[in-house]
């Protein structure tokens, strides 16, 4: 289904508000101005927080001078190692306790004299003014004692060692003797990738704002989970979590980098409870560079063997990723060569380096969107050395059940959406040689890949609540980062209770609500979701029974099965009430439900889930490249995506967020990539300047459709939508450049000077 065509059953009244094109319910306060994200909250005695950062990849202060820094007009306070504070220290990660993977870093800040990365908050300067702060933070002078450090990724890659994995995220698989079969196979491609570090560019970059009241704290902040923030808060501060309130209502942004609380936040918290003043610490873009998290530097070995008909015999997928000494964690890179292909014999391992850089973290479809650029430009190539269609050899490989564990896959149409994609796109015109496609003097190159997310949920309570005027409350903590997260909730909710739209309010983005699950791995709608359906299945039962309790109520002797929630009320073929009239006549303002998954309970349905089944959103993306063939320069031309997503909630969100990772995913092919001084360890590029992130003239129009199948094992279908689009994208891009000049790249991103 196309937005066209969901717009159209909109104004056809053929659907309810699940999978209709609704229209944000913050786009108002939003296009207005009246929206206050986390550094626009006005404070009486506000001050203004900078950072100072270290110049060095690793060693020791021996010496601070702030003389300098402190004489500034309007300086409030100072604070180093020397004077700061003491925070407690971050705890350690641990599937015991799910939250505490929260910890960016295990650095102490301000509470040490040393340095382990080139970008480390060594000081804080608090000043009356923002200009004030800043400029007495350049003339804070630190002096060094350096350390070697290792920052070159490709230098350290020798030194890896395998990962260990967990239940939920194995590091390795072995089916088969996937070493003999590539030896024997008639066909055979072994390729080498590597992709670069890239780092987080939110368009709202990281703001704090953060007030205490003896020992309890109200902070303003952009993030993506707000109780596993709000918890680890008080772990660090030394206060009970009742103690903290976090206020999230908008979020411009986050893609993984607001996950986790970084520098900005926890140095805003003790800014603001060493002065005795509201704080606000607001990072500049290249402070984002030098303390939050991006996705980490990867090398891969793919290789595949197949028979002359197409059929792989063996898969092997091997990658290196890095973390820091201090923090990260390893990313789940050959994820999708679990899935993907039906192979006699698999080989996947993954290996980790660590070097003396800021702690990676989570971005769009962590390991996965990069694991999938190196496996699916490996198929690509298998079909040119095969002579084969490349979409052909695909569907030959397509299991039937999980490669490696053998589980059932609970709801996959990639065959589907290929065909429908090959179909809309034209596949059929596309001259199969290299460089035989021509338009005027621009090469033209036609690519496709495959793309896949694993699907999840975690715990989330939600209560509902039905006034007598017959508005509908949901009240949960969920995260609105601009995907319109609370719009989607709102359309369940009036479906589920049978109201209008207008006649639903989400309360959300706040630690005094029900906690949510973070807006991360494309869990939270589902996540939510569970809950708001359970708790609009309680509210219809406890007000069907308020009905059968009044005397003279047409629901008197009704069971909650005979009735069904529509037009404001329960209804059943012979008649029924409005819920205002239930509540009316039962005498109450209000009636309210929760429903509630507890952490132990998430964690058995997660582990009894994952060895039963395979969930996943999948997708087919198929682009269109022109390149020049003196200057080599790289222009997609046309793009579609085709996605088996489960049931959609919202078609104009979803097909925005589907575009959204497709636009991540073309940066990723041809312009991001983080550059490391390798004698310093200093970020080269750190602003949208220098890093390239693509523009408006960068991209042409994408279409976008989805099958619009429910997953029979989740909530409503639905399978999540935020990071399929970036996976794949960056190989179909490759893909069809290789079929424009018949090069292929393999390291990323696609530059000139490769294709000339």
């Amino acid at each position: 289904m196309s937005i066209k065509e969901a717009e159209t059953e909109r104004t056809t009244g053929a659907t309810k508000y699940v999978g209709r094109a609704v229209d944000r319910l913050d786009g108002p306060a939003k296009t207005t101005g009246q929206a206050r994200f986390a550094a626009e909250h006005p404070y009486p005695d506000l001050a203004y927080a900078a950072l100072v950062h270290a110049n060095i990849a690793r060693g020791r202060i021996t010496a601070i001078d702030t003389a300098a820094a402190r004489a500034v007009q309007g300086v409030i306070e100072v604070l180093t190692h020397e004077n700061a504070p003491a925070m407690n220290p971050a705890p350690k990660v641990s599937l015991l306790d799910i939250s505490s993977v929260v910890s960016s870093t295990s650095v102490n800040y301000l509470a040490t004299d040393e340095v382990h990365w080139n970008g480390q908050p060594v000081a804080v300067v608090v000043a009356e003014t923002l200009e004030a702060a800043r400029y007495a933070a350049s003339l804070v002078a630190p002096v060094y004692r350096e350390s070697p450090a290792a920052v070159d990724f490709a230098a350290e890659v020798h030194n890896a060692v395998p990962e260990k994995g967990n239940l939920i995220l194995p590091g390795r698989a072995d089916k088969g003797d996937a070493a003999a079969a590539l030896a024997a196979a008639p066909f055979v491609v072994d390729l080498e990738f590597a992709t670069p570090q890239h780092t987080h560019n939110a368009i709202e970059p990281h703001a704090t704002t953060a007030v205490w009241e003896g020992d309890r704290l109200t902070l303003h902040e952009g993030t993506q989970n707000i109780p596993w923030l709000r918890k680890h808060l008080a772990q660090r501060f030394g206060v009970p979590e009742d103690a903290i309130r976090v206020l999230s209502p908008f979020v411009g942004g986050g893609f993984g980098g607001k996950g986790r609380p970084w520098a900005g936040t926890l140095l805003a918290v003790l800014a603001a409870r060493a002065t005795g003043r509201p704080v606000r610490l607001a990072l500049t873009r290249e402070g984002v560079y030098h303390t939050v998290g991006g996705r980490t530097a990867s090398t891969q070995r793919v290789a595949l063997g197949a028979d002359a008909q197409g059929r792989l015999t063996a898969l092997i997928h091997t990658s290196v990723s890095r973390t820091a000494r201090v923090g990260g964690m390893p990313e789940q890179i050959t994820e999708v060569s679990r899935h993907l292909y039906a192979a006699p014999n698999i080989h996947l391992r993954q290996n980790v380096v660590q070097l003396d850089l800021l702690s990676n973290t989570f971005m769009r479809a962590p390991g996965e969107s990069i694991g999938n650029f190196a496996l699916e430009s490996a198929v690509d190539e298998l079909a040119w050395e095969l002579g084969m269609d490349p979409i052909e050899l695909r569907m030959v490989n397509e299991p039937e059940r999980g490669p490696v564990g053998g589980q059932r896959f609970a709801h996959r149409m990639l065959r589907e959406a290929y065909a429908l994609g090959a179909e809309r796109f034209g596949w059929r015109e596309r001259d199969p040689r290299p460089g035989a496609m021509r338009d005027g003097r621009w090469l033209v190159g036609m690519g496709v890949a495959t793309a896949h997310h694993s699907s999840m949920r975690m715990p989330a309570t939600v209560t509902v609540r039905l006034d007598a005027d017959g508005m509908v409350v949901v009240r949960c903590g969920l995260h609105e980062m601009g995907m319109g997260a609370a719009t989607a909730q709102a359309q369940i909710a009036a479906d589920e209770m049978g109201v209008p739209l207008e006649s639903v309010r989400v309360e959300y983005g706040d630690s005094d609500l029900p906690p949510s699950a973070g807006a991360i791995g494309s869990v939270q709608t589902a996540s939510v979701a569970t809950g708001v359906l359970a708790a609009c299945a309680k509210l219809r039962k406890s007000v069907l029974t308020l009905a059968r309790r009044t005397p003279g109520s047409p629901l008197k002797g009704r069971k909650l099965e005979e009735v069904e929630a529509r037009d404001g009320g329960l209804y059943y073929r012979g008649g029924g009430q409005t819920y205002t009239e239930i509540l009316a006549a039962a005498g109450r303002g209000h009636v309210e439900a929760k429903s509630k998954e507890t952490m132990p309970g998430f964690l058995a349905r997660t582990v009894r889930d994952h060895r039963r089944w395979v969930k996943a959103a999948t997708g087919a993306q198929f682009c269109e490249v022109r390149v020049d063939p003196d200057t080599g320069e790289v222009r997609v031309s046309r793009w579609l995506g085709v996605f088996d997503v489960g049931t959609v909630i919202n078609a104009r969100t979803a097909a925005s967020q589907l575009r959204g990772g497709i636009v991540m995913g073309i940066g990723m092919a041809l312009s991001e990539q983080t550059l490391i001084d390798h004698r310093t360890g200093r970020i080269m590029n750190p602003s949208l300047a220098e890093y390239h992130v693509p523009v408006h003239a960068d991209i042409p129009r994408i279409d976008v459709h989805y099958l619009n199948e429910p997953d029979p094992t989740m909530p409503l279908g639905l399978l999540g939508i935020g990071e399929i689009g970036i996976t794949g994208a960056a190989a179909a891009v490759a893909n069809a450049v290789r079929h424009a000049t018949g090069k292929r790249v393999l390291d990323l991103p696609i530059t000139l000077d490769k294709l000339r």
